[in-house]
């Protein structure tokens, strides 16, 4: 998939030996040219599918359809032999794990709330768990504390607060929170009057875990510590990951959906870096090898390689994973891993912690910074974000299950088959879902805030959780700044140095070409007017550095 190439090492990449979860990054492609002619055939739905739509589950009407098609010379129009029919190639109702409903509670769950290293040290953080407000912060042991973002005194978002002697207080009217929630300041209050306990607020319990805050929703029971997740990839000696947190506009299960697509990263990615080309789109193969009411589990690769190298594993509520193994000439086995913890934060948005790693580093990734490979996941989220966006819209349009939808085809979609009709066994114990044979609308709309919780709270701090003031800061999800930067420590700091340097090279600059006008030697003029020109070039430098990680990658073809 896009950005795994970085972490895969040369010795890697020219490995003859396989493990049967490898990479199998050193292929030779072959190029055959053939004669072709243009054929036009006219058929109807029913002739492509072999039965009506209705039965397919697609609400189509029945049209007479006109394709033109690329057929080398000698080679019929119609099906050969031993080729695998239209219809054949359709993922059927009976197919890709249908089972009954389970026993499920998506309260009863973990759920990354951010990475570890980014969570702020002096401003709280106001995230959502599905249409739950949470407040997070640390506090003054350095302890992570977890409540319900409301000050029940009169509902104020908490995360709109600060930290105070390390505890949170809310800056409606200064009421200040510790421990697991309990109220232990309230300004207003007479001398010697006590603080009652419905003054408390709500607190969650949190556990951090291989650099991720997970958080435990069920209020009724305490966590439980065998489905908190544990990657073993990560654990092995020498394992170097670069991890990126992105906020993006769309459901969480639809942006699960994309991420266990491999088939649309050729097309949709081409050229966004060194691995993916869209001469490269090919059938896929795929083997099940796991079915469970937490998940499923599998295998995949390319067709004609004849080998399944790749290993994607799902598991519930929101963690995927695609890994590899691959031996080197030397015999030393290296570990790969593309990590994706996508949180629901709400109707219509998700949160996604990115983890990218390998226990054998290529040369060229060491060359490049850290932010460099931040905003080149940007620009591969950017990319898909139109199609996913529209996809959301369209499914809450149309309110039908995805199989009445979708079109999925065996060699390509059978994970985004399998997810959906994982979440038909679930879905009920979910606030809403889309299954592929059943769906839950959300109850009640999604609530549209005007000024999203944050933005005052990041004013106030040095280090500001989320926000800002001008057009590049503004709370937008479609912003790259809003969607990544603020939510990265490194990235914001990067920014912050860019801009610096930015405004000194601007003052260098024209305080040199000043001095060019008035000094009357030659030589003084020209080493003015030198300094002045290298000055301009770094402001240029800095602005695109600036530009790279706060502007949305926009289409050449869709460009004005």
């Amino acid at each position: 998939m896009a950005l795994m190439q970085p972490f895969l090492s040369e010795t890697a990449l020219s490995t003859k030996t396989l493990l049967p979860f490898s990479s199998h990054t050193s292929i030779t492609t072959t190029t055959t040219t053939t004669t072709k002619r243009r054929t036009k055939a006219v058929v109807s739905v029913k002739d492509l599918f072999g039965c009506s739509p209705t039965n397919l589950g697609l609400k189509r009407r029945l049209v007479l359809c006109s394709a033109v098609a690329d057929v080398s010379e000698g080679v019929s129009v119609a099906e050969s032999e031993g080729q695998e029919s239209l219809e054949e190639s359709i993922i059927g109702e009976e197919e890709s794990g249908q089972g009954e409903a389970v026993e499920y509670d998506w309260r009863e769950e973990w759920y990354p709330l951010y990475l570890t290293k980014n969570v702020p040290d002096d401003a709280p953080l106001g995230l959502t768990v599905f249409d739950r407000h949470l407040v997070l912060y640390k506090d003054g042991a350095g302890v992570f504390r977890c409540y319900e973002d409301k000050c029940l005194h009169r509902l104020a978002k908490l995360s709109e607060g600060q930290l105070v002697d390390g505890r949170l207080e809310c800056l409606y009217h200064g009421w200040q929170f510790e421990g697991e929630g309990k109220c232990v300041k309230i300004p207003q209050l007479p001398a010697g009057a006590k603080i009652p306990r419905s003054a408390c607020v709500k607190s969650y319990e949190v556990k951090e875990s291989q650099g991720v805050i997970w958080v435990w929703m069920s209020e009724k029971k305490p966590g439980d510590p065998s489905k908190l997740p544990w990657f073993e990839n990560f654990a092995h000696p020498g394992f170097r990951d670069v991890s990126t947190t992105h906020e993006l506009p769309y459901d969480h299960s639809i942006l699960l959906e994309n991420l266990m697509d491999p088939a649309h990263v050729p097309i949709s990615h081409d050229r966004t870096d060194w691995t993916a080309k869209r001469e490269d789109a090919q059938p896929l193969k795929f083997n099940v090898t796991e079915r469970t009411a937490r998940g499923f589990a599998g295998q995949w690769g390319r067709e004609k390689d004849k080998t399944m190298p790749f290993m994607l594993r799902f598991d519930a509520p929101c963690v995927l994973q695609n890994n590899s193994e691959i031996v080197d000439k030397n015999g030393e086995k290296h570990y790969f891993s593309g990590l994706f913890l996508c949180r629901p934060a709400g109707q219509g948005k998700s949160m996604l912690i990115v983890r990218f790693g390998n226990t054998r580093t290529s040369p060229l990734a060491k060359v490049f910074p850290e932010w460099y490979f931040h905003q080149n996941a940007s620009k591969v989220f950017e990319q898909d974000m139109g199609f996913l966006s529209s996809q959301n819209e369209v499914l809450l349009k149309e309110k039908l299950p995805t199989g009445k939808l979708y079109i999925n085809v065996k060699s390509s979609d059978t994970w985004v088959a399998e997810y959906r009709k994982w979440m038909d066994k679930v879905g009920h114990g979910m606030p809403y879902h889309f299954g592929h044979s059943t769906i839950s609308l959300p109850k009640q709309p999604a609530v549209v805030e005007h000024a999203p919780a944050g933005l005052l709270a990041g004013l106030s701090a040095s280090m500001p959780a989320k926000g800002g003031i001008g057009t590049m800061h503004a709370p937008n999800p479609a912003n790259r700044y809003f969607r990544h930067v603020i939510h990265c420590k490194e990235c914001s700091s990067v920014v912050k140095a860019f801009q610096t340097w930015k405004n000194v090279f601007s003052a260098v600059a024209l305080v040199s070409a000043a001095f060019a006008i008035l000094v009357s030697g030659r030589q003084w003029k020209a080493l003015l007017l030198v300094t002045a020109t290298l000055c301009l070039g770094g402001v240029y430098a800095c602005s695109t550095a600036i530009a790279m990680n706060t502007t949305n990658f926009i289409r050449k073809h869709r460009r004005l």
